[in-house]
């Protein structure tokens, strides 16, 4: 095939055929069978966050078999949705494509420019919430169910479009100090807990002021502290658990010194 032809176009319904056979109520798999949104929902961002981590590791191959995994999710919750008689797998396929298509203006629009659509995109999903959501607030359709850090990011920017937000960095990270110290007088469990929840708040306003992803910013801290860790049990061997915390705090330096080199 010349290096020019366009490739043929991805058929989905092979997988979709398969998902129909698993969940046939007389034929498919009984573990199949069973599930419903509410027990397939851990899977689903289970998976999603499968795929994060092949980006991360920059794995291509685990990439695509992890891609596969959470289409099979999506194959997964249309098929029961359409048992339960609500949408079809096709329906969630031309209901994604519309949405993209008219938050495009600037892209599929008449005598469309090609720009930064990122402005324009936000106010599209504002009019799409406030035609769907009777909530008038700038925080309304930020899901509860994200994971915390995640949500916290996308609360304090909806916030900031309204300019309620810290003029500069100094602002944020004077109520960083002040949450810590808030941290150190808390006397009971709960306020230690809902002060450590204002600290870890408080961090995620300055990375968004820093421009950075805090999710990614904490990913990266974690793999991190695995390396280093590895490599000081590495250095240690088996004595590594009965060593004094003086020995290990050295092994610690020791070991961000070697991977700085590396």
């Amino acid at each position: 095939m010349s290096s020019k032809a366009k490739a043929s176009p991805a058929d989905i319904m092979p997988l979709a055929n398969v998902m129909a056979r698993l969940r046939d109520p007389e034929t498919g798999c009984p573990w199949d069978i069973q599930q419903d949104f509410g027990s397939i929902a851990p899977y689903t961002i289970e998976e999603a966050y499968e795929v994060a981590d092949a980006i991360e590791r920059d794995d291509m191959a685990a990439l695509r078999d992890e891609l596969g995994d959470l289409l099979l999710q999506v194959a997964f919750h249309s098929r029961m949705a359409e048992q339960s008689g609500h949408f079809a797998l096709q329906d969630v396929i031309d209901g994604i494509t519309e949405k993209m298509i008219r938050r495009h203006p600037h892209v599929f629009g008449e005598g469309a420019v090609r720009e930064d659509g990122h402005a324009q995109w936000e106010a599209i999903k504002a009019a799409e919430r406030a035609d769907k959501d009777p909530d008038p607030s700038a925080l309304a359709g930020v899901a509860i169910a994200l994971p915390a850090l995640l949500r916290a990011e996308k609360l304090q920017k909806r916030a900031a479009r309204t300019g309620f937000d810290w003029p500069d960095i100094g602002g944020v990270i004077d109520k960083i100090e002040e949450e810590l110290e808030e941290v150190r007088a808390a006397t009971s469990q709960q306020d230690r807990e809902e002060e450590i929840g204002d600290l870890l708040f408080a961090v995620v306003n300055l990375a968004c002021h820093l421009n950075v992803d805090p999710e990614a910013a904490l990913r990266g801290g974690n793999s991190k502290f695995d390396r280093r860790f590895r490599a000081m049990e590495n250095m240690a061997g088996d004595s590594f658990p009965t060593l004094p915390l003086d020995q290990k705090e050295a092994l610690w330096q020791e070991a961000k010194r070697r991977l700085k080199r590396d």
